[in-house]
């Protein structure tokens, strides 16, 4: 999945993409380097970004979705937690709704999906609630909830993913557990998306500045490929194809010896 950002202020590469041609452009190479999705974001989330008004994340992502639709085999992904920005996505040719407060800030957002059969990401935050002391426990209490509410819209549990929201109110310390821990979340028994592309706790453990931790993205993604993540969510689309093909030799090879190596 690679990230896409058609704003002025995201913590990476703000202002970048901000043009609809740049946007556009930089989809399209994306999906040349082998992303199967292009995610698309009119709204920076990163700690302390204004918010923006829903016209304004519109008039930034629809004629990126609509310029892209039909030039590319790539799912497109909207990144929004707003109902109405989801649906003129959906309807401009977006194939999956990715919702950064999991369904909890605004659910109906689940409806529009179960109506449309939009695939629909599904993620962990820890901003605008208590949290428990226990990174899994809190995974487990929000998801919960989460899935009890895509559940009762009528969402077919075969569309949905879900992210547990690397960096949304967690610590470098909590980031790094989620990843020692991250095979646990395998009890919900639905596939698992990553996105820790160049956050900050991949800078605190690297050292780097956000435009420099594509290196040290793609550690931690081939680590939690071997854990099970089956989708990732990322900036650099090249550099983490490459490190994914190293894990997924890796698994291939453990499937084949039954973990013997010699």
């Amino acid at each position: 999945m690679a990230i896409v950002n058609v704003t002025p202020d995201s913590f990476s590469d703000g202002g970048r993409f901000e043009a609809v041609d740049a946007a556009v452009a930089h989809a399209l190479a994306c999906a040349d380097e082998g992303a199967a999705i292009i995610d698309i974001g009119g709204e920076s989330t990163k700690p302390g970004a204004e918010a923006v008004t829903a016209t304004e994340e519109q008039g930034r992502i629809l004629p990126v979705i609509e310029a892209l639709r039909g030039r590319t085999e790539a799912l497109i992904s909207v990144d929004t937690y707003r109902v109405d920005t989801a649906r003129l996505a959906v309807g401009a040719g977006a194939h999956i709704i990715n919702d950064v407060f999991g369904l909890q800030r605004e659910p109906d957002i689940a409806l529009l999906a179960a109506q449309t059969g939009a695939g629909l990401c599904i993620m962990h935050t820890g901003r605008e609630r208590q949290k428990l002391a226990d990174v899994i426990d809190d995974q487990m209490q929000f998801l919960t909830r989460s899935l009890e509410i895509a559940s009762a819209s009528g969402v077919n549990r075969q569309n949905i993913l879900l992210d547990p929201g690397f960096g949304f109110a967690k610590d470098t310390a909590e980031n790094l557990e989620l990843i020692v821990r991250f095979e646990e979340l395998h009890r919900f028994g639905l596939p698992l998306l990553a996105g820790t592309s160049r956050k900050r706790f991949i800078g605190a453990a690297s050292g780097r500045d956000a435009a420099d931790r594509d290196v040290a993205t793609a550690a931690s993604n081939a680590i939690l490929r071997l854990k099970g993540a089956a989708v990732f969510r990322v900036h650099n689309v090249a550099i983490n194809r490459d490190a994914l093909a190293v894990a997924d030799a890796i698994l291939d090879t453990g499937a084949k010896t039954g973990g013997k190596t010699s």
